[in-house]
């Protein structure tokens, strides 16, 4: 049995910008034909001032994070001096009332209410 080989050529559909460039290179698939090339080209004084530019910007957001949780603890700090001068003023409260509750127990119990008036009031000088 022979077989015979068949020759088959890939034939590309683009178009050849090889050709305008100059380039002895060819294209194989899969591979950019186009390259960038910026215009614009920066120096070294130029990226030293980009990257401190970018660590002002980042240290500004460190300090707005860092200032934002320091109100928030200046807001709890005064909501535990609230609440300290509160529970005070409960105690003071409490006592008050369990003073005027005793002064009025002893003035409605039966000692008090069988005692009298005395008729003469004398005074040692």
């Amino acid at each position: 049995m022979s077989y015979q080989t068949t020759q088959q050529l890939y034939s590309s559909r683009r178009r050849s910008s090889l050709s305008n460039t100059g380039s002895g290179a060819t294209w194989n698939r899969n591979q950019n034909t186009v390259a960038f090339v910026s215009s614009m080209k920066l120096g070294p004084v130029a990226h030293t001032i980009l990257v401190a530019m970018m660590v002002v910007v980042l240290g500004l957001v460190y300090l707005t994070q860092a200032t934002r949780a320091t109100s928030y603890d200046y807001e709890a700090r005064d909501i535990d001096n609230r609440i300290a001068e509160l529970t005070t003023k409960k105690s003071d409260l409490e006592v008050e009332n369990a003073r005027l509750t005793a002064l009025e127990a002893v003035q409605k119990s039966k000692v008090a209410k069988a005692m009298v008036a005395p008729a003469a009031t004398d005074y040692a000088r």
